[in-house]
């Protein structure tokens, strides 16, 4: 059982998680902070469920998380905080605060994969989605969704990655509390760095990608380019090398060869 009073008196932030829901079991934990409710219109709520029936990752795939195990929950960012800030960086200030959080406080390597995998071992741990709420052209609303495998042990169905857990790799039973205030404490600091030195936040992004200047392969809708993972640009958008062009990739699913 997630007990709140531990996992206040962890909480360090000003604005990340001051305003925090605690729900058994709801859709998506996403699309229910991009619906504009009241409860949910304060910059900086996060919102967190045992158990998502609609839960999911990039390309509208399913995430799967056992219930009271893991931790799955949602950021809310206003369009007060995002228009200061590239919003292309915001995936990777989150994949940061999930890997510094682990090496902090189990002294594990991690690993990034491009554009939203966290990973130990070549295995993945955690995963991030993006999604944003729009009127006329303005982004009023952003959530970044996270998946965290922390106390489960047995995964059923086909991945594109094995999946694992923080209790797979370490032997011990994880502290759901501690870890997500210490998420939530360091990603509210990548959010100050993002305001104003973003070229910070992406070159840590980088010395965390073992994929750089190896060769891979990068799908999107069923069609499958080759060549070197180049670097990411100033929008983290993938730089892909080949016969001597370099290729800006914008989505994709990426596979070492």
């Amino acid at each position: 059982m997630f007990t709140l009073e531990n996992f206040d008196i962890k909480l360090e932030t000003e604005i990340i998680g001051r305003n925090f829901i605690y729900c058994e079991e709801i859709g998506s934990t996403n699309t229910e902070l991009l619906s504009g409710k009241q409860n949910y219109k304060m910059n900086g709520t996060v919102l967190l469920a045992e158990k998502q029936l609609s839960g999911k990752g990039r390309k509208d795939r399913t995430w799967q998380s056992a219930k009271g195990l893991n931790l799955t929950f949602s950021i809310l960012l206003t369009k007060e905080l995002i228009s200061a800030i590239n919003i292309n960086h915001l995936n990777f200030a989150a994949s940061l605060a999930v890997v510094n959080a682990i090496e902090n406080l189990f002294q594990i390597k991690t690993e990034l994969k491009w554009p939203n995998d966290v990973l130990i071992n070549k295995k993945k741990v955690a995963g991030i989605l993006t999604e944003t709420s729009v009127k006329g052209s303005k982004i009023e609303r952003l959530v970044i969704g996270i998946g965290l495998n922390l106390n489960q042990v047995a995964f059923q169905g086909e991945f594109n990655l094995p999946p694992t857990s923080l209790k797979l790799e370490t032997g011990d039973t994880v502290d759901r509390e501690n870890i997500l205030a210490e998420i939530l404490n360091i990603f509210e600091e990548h959010l100050d760095e993002l305001s104003m030195n973003p070229d910070n936040i992406l070159n840590d992004w980088r010395s965390k990608c073992k994929m750089i200047g190896d060769k891979i392969s990068v799908t999107d809708n069923e069609i499958m380019k080759t060549g070197i993972f180049y670097d990411i640009d100033e929008n983290g958008y993938l730089l892909l090398k080949h016969n001597d062009i370099i290729e800006k990739i914008h989505f994709g699913d990426v596979s070492f060869i």
